[in-house]
């Protein structure tokens, strides 16, 4: 078989996609409340044979413009975040081969919380959880959980690699095979394939073992997108899929072989790690047809404000103290490392100065990956050349809007992908690991 693309949808539980304007597109489902509305994006993303639909998420609603929630709340930007545990087993219920992952966090939930979630999700879905590890980086998440400012940035990823230590433990503190389950003699399981952990580490203090017995994967499947230095080096020693967001092909071939070198420099094998930029699809029956699809979901649907409201949030800069037709100047550029990279870009794109209104519509998406846009024979084409060209594994896959975009995406483009041979027709095994082609891991 020939080296096959991993494909997975980026979801939210909530009003909106990475898309601020989702929610506005005339056909999108606004029944974001309900588990049908789940549900059924999982069941046409298993029709199109999708690898894993995975939730990102944020444990507080954005706050930094303006120093209030009120225009995140006027325009829905992202206000509203489900409990992805319920979310997630309803999709479970619903479907029958496709993976599903949440997003914890490592910042503010307990290890023995998390292994004891994901290891019964694994179950209950017969070997399909996956696990999105993300440190959370806002002043409004840890003042949601009692504190007043978020970690240090470094500081943050050396208690994530402590929280994986201790949920990997977790995980194996149950040996294969011990589970009997002998009602003539009455044994239950094996306590020589049962241990504690005895974990005692700078952040974590865990006895164990773990309430859940070893997982259908072994370990679920981890998931995990730092772009920074310190998240490669995170993302190297632990992850099985690296979501990034490169914005060119150069860009993302750079960071595929340089993060490929870093995962076999950890001891792994590089192949065991799908590297998958974050990529909008627009398609069309016809070139134009699509340009105007997309036209509308940049132009015609997203609020300025919405876009500053999440972009504040993400650079933890407060974009209200300025008009929207100002310009970006070296203060402050300086007042965030984020803006300059930002606004360096933009600039390069329009050939111009840049104003704080042009940098909320290039944030309309909150995605600095590609965008691919055409027929199905074009869209097909760039994905193509992305994955053949040493520049990914595959590609998270984020919504205009909702089912319709996944749905159109499944009926053109997934076709045109499976006729190349680049893509499965039909899933050969039942977990997600063999979904990946990545082995279970022996219990430790």
């Amino acid at each position: 078989m020939t080296r096959q693309m991993t494909l997975v949808g980026f979801m939210q539980a909530g009003n909106v996609t990475v898309y601020s304007g989702s929610w506005r597109y005339p056909s999108a489902d606004l029944g974001f409340l309900t588990m049908d509305y789940y549900t059924r994006i999982g069941k046409v993303l298993e029709e199109g044979k999708f690898d894993c639909v995975f939730f990102d998420d944020r444990l507080a609603m954005p706050g930094v413009y303006g120093d209030s929630v009120a225009e995140a709340v006027r325009y829905g930007a992202r206000p509203v975040k489900l409990d992805l545990t319920a979310v997630l087993g309803g999709i479970i219920g619903a479907t029958s081969r496709i993976g599903v992952g949440a997003t914890y966090s490592t910042t503010y939930y307990q290890p023995y919380h998390v292994a004891r979630t994901f290891a019964t999700l694994d179950h209950l879905s017969g070997g399909r959880a996956a696990w999105n590890v993300v440190t959370s980086v806002n002043d409004s998440e840890a003042q949601n959980f009692g504190l007043s400012a978020a970690m240090d940035h470094d500081r943050r990823y050396d208690k994530a690699d402590e929280f994986l230590q201790t949920v990997s433990a977790l995980w194996d503190s149950w040996g294969d095979g011990a589970l009997i389950m002998d009602k003539e003699t009455g044994e239950f399981a094996d306590p020589a394939k049962v241990h504690e952990i005895n974990h005692k580490g700078e952040w974590f203090s865990v006895r164990g073992p773990l309430t859940v017995p070893r997982t259908p994967q072994g370990r679920p499947v981890i998931l995990q997108a730092g772009s920074s230095g310190r998240g490669r080096e995170f993302a190297a020693a632990w992850a099985d899929m690296v979501f990034t967001g490169d914005p060119g092909l150069e860009v993302a071939q750079q960071h595929y072989r340089e993060q490929k070198e870093q995962i076999a420099a950890s001891g792994r094998n590089p192949d065991d790690v799908k590297i998958l930029p974050m990529a909008y699809v627009v398609g069309g029956e016809t070139q134009a047809i699509a340009e105007e699809k997309e036209r509308l979901f940049l132009d015609a649907y997203v609020h300025p404000v919405a876009s500053l409201a999440l972009l504040s949030e993400l650079l933890n800069y407060d974009f209200a103290k300025h008009d929207l037709d100002d310009v970006v100047t070296d203060e402050m550029m300086a007042a965030s490392s984020g803006i300059r990279g930002l606004s360096m870009g933009v600039r390069k794109h329009l050939g111009r100065e840049v104003t704080v209104r042009d940098l909320a519509a290039h944030r309309a998406t909150l995605l600095q990956g590609p965008r691919f846009v055409g027929t199905a024979t074009a869209v097909a084409d760039q994905m193509e050349e992305w994955f053949n060209s040493g520049g990914c594994d595959g590609f998270v896959l984020a919504a205009t809007h909702l089912p319709g975009a996944f749905e159109e995406f499944v009926r053109m483009v997934v076709p045109e992908l499976q006729r190349r041979g680049v893509f499965r027709r039909e899933y050969t095994g039942t977990t997600l690991r063999e979904h990946l082609g990545i082995a279970r891991p022996e219990s430790q």
